[in-house]
């Protein structure tokens, strides 16, 4: 019974018509779409374009709104472009190409360390549609159209008007609160539209907010023709009173932003249709996937930043290594998704085949817990370098074997004492395990098993116990004793290199004192 209810559901779901967000694509009343692909059909119409243009219905529709955007998520995105689950899906999978202001769903933070607010201006302009003189019985000037199969909709209205977002940055430190600093730019943002350019200058503002104001960038996302896109905060304000005017005379300068589309279906039973909508479950659960991707190249950027990468390269190497094995599997999945999802409409698979997909990928290497522990385990390892890095804050760091060899020929009639850390260049299984499920992707689609299924390799192979925590720290101050008491004579490096001779093994446990 329940199989009976979801095709029915379904049946019925294709014979409706669909209001949808144009996100810059260039709409146009009586043009073909394809619901399975979410792609317009250029070119082909059911009537000639002066038969369009005598007998359509325009009437003024004029709204303005503006709203404030504290999320950097795709799901509030899709939220502020008006953007139904279904063509979400589409777009994360790849298969819609946005223009325009939608331009704003593909902008992403670089940074979890990024303070980020964004305001949102629309305004609507006019309505127009078809009339019974396309639509009705016996109207169609082109019939054949229907046999090619080709569309699986006409757009039969379009809403006219014109989107921007204005998205402020600013780069947070280690000391301040990001969550305060936002909740700042929120109370400042709220104020632009109620400002004119003059009233700019007398805004009332703090010294502290005035110096987060120099701090911001702005990035414009726009249906505007602007002259110049503004950079800074001041820049947003002036540019967002001239937004009305540059809409043109009578809103000539409009784009399309919402359209409506009715099923051929309807007109005639015979053409291709939609036979099912993937179900809301299965798209969030890959937005959810496309998300984490999104998290995990911020949280890689933000640690290759680190100052204390540049002293430990080869931590530096892993880290980026991963990010472009995450982004190469990312961009796998979206391929995958823009192959299966019109086949999943269409009725040529079912939805079992995206459950699929989205399940091999929670149990390959790269599930996201998994990909997220490596990431926090690396993180502590950069923080354990960096105590013992300011521990021995009068020691020179070393970061190749090179460097290492040029101080020991400097210090030639020196002692010559290494505290090294030789765990930092070995091979890590979790990052082979990765390499090689990527390789046997390259020959396999998603739906397909591959040899690396099952595996199970923890990502953490760099963790302390108390003991060994303890055991080092004993180690580290034995090393700058030492060179409390010898420093005349001796020469004393912090290195990442395995030609040392004072050093400790992690894997094992072990920590020696060992001189030459």
């Amino acid at each position: 019974k329940m199989t009976f209810y979801f095709h029915k559901c379904c049946l019925y779901a294709s014979k409706t018509p669909l209001e949808v967000a144009a996100l810059g694509r260039p709409f146009q009343l009586g043009m073909l779409y394809d619901c399975r692909k979410d792609c317009l059909i250029p070119g082909i119409t059911m009537w000639d374009l002066e038969d369009l243009k005598k007998d359509s219905d325009e009437r003024i529709q004029h709204n303005t709104e503006f709203d404030v955007i504290a999320s950097d998520s795709v799901e509030d995105k899709a939220w502020a472009l008006d953007v139904d689950a279904s063509l979400k899906a589409s777009f994360v999978g790849g298969l819609v190409e946005v223009g325009g202001s939608a331009k704003y769903l593909k902008d992403k933070k670089a940074s979890k360390k990024q303070a980020r607010v964004t305001l949102k201006y629309k305004t609507t302009t006019n309505f127009m549609q078809l009339s019974m003189s396309h639509l009705g019985r016996g109207n169609v000037k082109h019939p054949y159209v229907f046999e090619k199969g080709i569309a699986t909709h006409v757009v039969t209205a379009v809403l006219y008007g014109a989107q921007a977002f204005f998205v402020f940055d600013r780069e947070v430190s280690e000391t301040e609160d990001q969550q305060n600093i936002e909740g700042n730019l929120q109370v400042m943002i709220k104020k632009i539209p109620k400002l004119s350019i003059e009233e700019e200058a007398s805004l009332e503002l703090t010294d502290t907010d005035r110096a987060t104001i120099d701090k911001l960038s702005c990035k414009f996302y726009g249906d505007f023709a602007l002259k110049q896109n503004p950079v800074s905060f001041q820049d947003a304000v002036k540019v967002y009173t001239t937004l009305p005017a540059l809409l043109g005379e009578k809103g000539g300068n409009a784009v399309p932003v919402r359209v409506w589309l009715l099923p051929l279906e309807i007109l005639d039973s015979s053409v291709a249709r939609i036979v099912r909508q993937i179900s809301v479950r299965l798209i969030n659960e890959t937005q959810s996937v496309i998300e984490d991707f999104n998290e995990i190249e911020m949280q890689c950027n933000d640690i290759t930043k680190r100052k204390v990468i540049s002293c430990f390269p080869e931590i530096g190497r892993k880290v980026k290594s991963f990010k472009d094995m995450c982004l190469e599997y990312k961009s796998v999945f979206q391929r995958s998704l823009s192959s299966i999802l019109p086949l999943i409409r269409g009725g040529g698979t079912e939805e079992c085949v995206l459950a699929n997909i989205l399940t091999k990928k929670e149990q390959s290497s790269f599930n996201s817990n998994k990909l997220k522990e490596w990431l926090d385990c690396k993180e502590e390892e950069i923080s354990l370098l960096q105590v013992y890095t300011d521990m021995m804050e009068d020691t020179k760091i070393l970061a190749s074997k090179s460097e290492l060899q040029s101080e020991i020929f400097k210090n030639r009639d020196k002692n010559v004492v290494c505290f090294a850390f030789t765990s930092l260049g070995e091979e890590e299984l979790y990052l082979s395990c990765l390499r090689s499920h990527l390789k046997a992707l390259s020959t396999a689609k998603l739906t397909e098993p591959t040899e690396e299924d099952g595996k199970d390799v923890e990502p953490c192979e760099f963790y302390f116990s108390d003991a060994v925590s303890e055991k080092m720290n004993e180690q580290a101050i034995l090393f700058i004793d030492f060179a409390k008491k010898i420093i005349a004579a001796t020469s004393f490096i912090d290195s990442s290199i395995l030609y040392c001779c004072l050093r400790y093994k992690v894997m094992q446990g072990i920590l020696s004192f060992v001189l030459k």
